[in-house]
């Protein structure tokens, strides 16, 4: 039965391959596709149209931007654009050496010889009963006597022209301190009533020298002031100053004999601030008020020195 199984299934593979094989030869050419001899070339494309042109439209006739006229102060040929073309140097006029001063004011009051030269005038001063009074004909008995100690402390002085003003200044019988000793000179000369002249003097002698020579080792040879008899009020106020009336003398530097100075400042080297602490603190008792540097601005760079007249004869020190 196996056998059997076996002839038959090659029989199936066997037979069509016989079959095909008995096909005749015609047969195989027949079924194979004609091929031309010739492959055809093939054309070319045809090249696309061109379109024709649109016609240009007519543009408008090209108007010309006029040029703008140069100013009458300009030369024609001057550069209408960019930075402009500097003039021909004009040759300055000679500065005069000194500027004049006006004979008067705006308001038609004459100035002052006096009065100091910067910052507002003085306006509607408070009245201090030291102002517009009436001087003497002659010099009282406490301006002669002052007058007499400053000789003996051999301080050099003149008289000079009395002082006063509308606003309230007031200096009857000023002097000019020429130098607070024989030795020790004051700069520049300074215009004061005589008792301030008298207080500076003795300071200068028993205090500031003193203490230079502990300090230094050198003579006080000149005290230079900023400010004596100045008509003007206080800083910031319409009350009179004490320099309104001679009344005070402000220190801006002390020179010693081999040439140290020694300048008021809101902070000098440790040796001149030791000094120029000591003459601070000393000069509160025989001045009324002492003000400098770190009591206020106006004060930063000299000592300001009074005697203003206070309640029991108390002391502003600051």
């Amino acid at each position: 039965m196996h056998t059997c199984k076996s002839r038959l299934l090659s029989l199936i593979l066997v037979l069509p391959l016989a079959s095909f094989a008995a096909l005749p030869h015609g047969f195989a050419e027949a079924v194979k596709p004609q091929l031309p001899d010739r492959a055809p070339v093939p054309q070319a494309a045809p090249a696309p149209a061109i379109p024709e042109a649109s016609p240009v439209p007519p543009q408008p006739e090209q108007v010309s931007i006029p040029r703008p006229e140069p100013r009458p102060d300009q030369p024609p040929s001057r550069e209408m654009f960019g930075p402009p073309i500097p003039d021909a140097p004009v040759k300055a006029e000679a500065v005069p050496a000194s500027i004049p001063i006006p004979p008067s004011r705006p308001d038609g009051t004459e100035a002052q010889p006096g009065r100091e030269m910067f910052g507002p005038p003085a306006p509607k001063m408070l009245p201090d009963k030291r102002s517009n009074v009436a001087r003497p004909a002659t010099m009282p008995i406490e301006e002669t006597a002052c007058r007499t100690r400053l000789k003996v402390l051999g301080a050099q002085f003149e008289e000079s022209a009395p002082q006063s003003d509308a606003e309230g200044c007031a200096l009857p019988f000023p002097l000019k301190l020429k130098r607070l000793s024989l030795s020790i000179d004051i700069e520049p000369d300074a215009v004061i009533n005589c008792a301030t002249a008298e207080a500076s003097a003795r300071f200068a002698t028993a205090v500031i020298a003193p203490a230079a020579k502990a300090a230094f080792g050198d003579d006080l040879t000149a005290v230079s002031q900023a400010s004596a008899y100045v008509c003007r009020p206080r800083n910031g106020t319409k009350k009179l100053s004490e320099h309104a009336f001679g009344n005070a003398l402000d220190i801006s530097r002390f020179t010693l004999a081999k040439g140290t100075a020694i300048n008021v400042e809101p902070a000098p080297p440790e040796k001149n601030a030791k000094f120029l602490d000591a003459v601070r603190k000393a000069a509160c008792g025989p001045f009324k008020t002492v003000l400098g540097p770190g009591s206020d601005a106006d004060h930063a760079l000299h000592f300001h020195f009074d005697l203003a007249p206070r309640r029991n004869g108390g002391t502003f020190c600051q």
